[in-house]
């Protein structure tokens, strides 16, 4: 028989192994690259030491001549605050004694919730994974309209703050109830009396608080973990504008790579534009596009023998070019359900007759060279 007990014990001890590998590997090819340690967190902070040029203690000189002087690898420390990422998996009461006599229902009941947090999940961490922290999703273009600057991180059910253009919150968890990606419109269940363009949406108290994405690396911003940009180049990727892409381009961008930082460029994302400009380009010379299968079952295409992935959250005519080995998801603990004092995890909802179990992960991305990473940016297509 299934009760609230068994629900806890099966959440626990069979689905938490199998949520936590989904959420780590299916949600995004990216992510599924990068490597996830639990080095480096002291406290509620991580603390890393990045080398910064080379050792030198290198030189000639004479035959009975002085050896040359010893100057070892100059190290720096990377800095960020670990980040609290949360996922909810609610089960209604009835829903629970609707299948308490059948344990294929109640897995039914789980697979489908565990489902949808996958799916929402997906969403989310593909969108930090690029964003620059703050949890922006768009900014008000035209107040009447309600049309966006962009839509590419928006979605049906997502709950929003807006904020004015003095960055003061107007609106609280207000849901996205219609998204129009060709007229880049969104409608919400509720809107701020007075909206103009310039407010701004962000994720319901998520503003300033999410991980430190490839916006945050390749923004404008005057320090990076830490650091300010204007003392060390080395917290500086690189940026050019090319309208035009072929195999010259991005050949250049990986060679320029590897010359400023030793990178080993294993990596390419890329948005829509970027993506049909370089099939375009290929298919101008009748050139076939080799595809590859990434780990975690991702097909994609492939440059010299780099995937070059799509991804929605990468932003428009933008390519970007990673050197994976250097980005690490620093992390306090893995996928963990919040426990009460009991070691309860289903809790009743305040007022409701349903349950919810929070899994929580305590965690920042730290690109340990950050000159290493490129983009291409302005790209068109015909």
């Amino acid at each position: 028989m299934v009760t609230l007990s068994s629900a806890e014990n099966a959440l626990k001890t069979v689905y938490l192994g199998a949520v936590t590998e989904l959420l780590n590997t299916k949600v995004n090819p990216l992510l599924a690259k990068i490597e996830q340690t639990a080095s480096d967190v002291w406290g509620k902070e991580i603390r890393k030491a990045a080398k910064y040029g080379v050792n030198g203690g290198v030189g000639a000189g004479d035959e009975d001549g002085n050896l040359p002087a010893a100057s070892g690898t100059t190290y720096i420390q990377l800095v960020s605050t670990l980040k609290n990422l949360y996922g909810q998996i609610e089960i209604s009461d009835k829903a629970i004694r609707a299948s308490a006599d059948g344990r294929g229902s109640f897995t039914d009941l789980l697979n489908s919730e565990l489902e949808d947090l996958l799916t929402a999940s997906r969403f989310n961490l593909g969108r930090m994974l690029y964003g620059d922290g703050s949890g922006l999703l768009c900014e008000i273009a035209d107040a009447d309209a309600k049309q966006v600057d962009t839509t590419r991180n928006l979605a049906v059910g997502l709950l929003v703050d807006v904020y004015d253009t003095g960055g003061s919150k107007v609106t609280s968890g207000a849901k996205v109830t219609d998204v129009n990606y060709t007229k880049n419109t969104v409608a919400l269940s509720s809107w701020p009396e007075d909206c103009r363009e310039g407010f701004k949406l962000y994720v319901q108290g998520s503003k300033d608080k999410e991980i430190t994405g490839l916006g945050s690396l390749f923004s404008s911003s005057e320090n990076l973990y830490g650091l300010k940009r204007a003392d060390y180049s080395f917290l500086n990727p690189v940026t050019q504008s090319s309208t035009t892409l072929d195999e010259i381009v991005m050949q250049k961008m990986i060679d320029d790579l590897e010359m400023i930082s030793g990178s080993n460029i294993d990596y390419i994302a890329c948005s829509a534009k970027a993506k049909y400009a370089y099939q375009e380009y290929m298919a101008g010379f009748k050139r076939n596009i080799d595809i590859m299968e990434l780990d975690g079952g991702y097909k994609t295409l492939t440059f010299n023998g780099i995937p070059l992935v799509y991804d929605r959250f990468v932003p428009e005519g933008q390519m970007y070019f990673l050197d994976t080995s250097v980005f690490n998801l620093h992390q306090l603990c893995d996928w963990r359900y919040l426990e009460t004092e009991n070691g309860k995890i289903l809790r009743q909802t305040n007022g409701k007759p349903t349950y919810t179990a929070t899994l929580v992960k305590y965690c920042d991305l730290i690109c340990d060279r950050p000159n290493g990473q490129g983009r291409i940016i302005n790209i068109a297509h015909s």
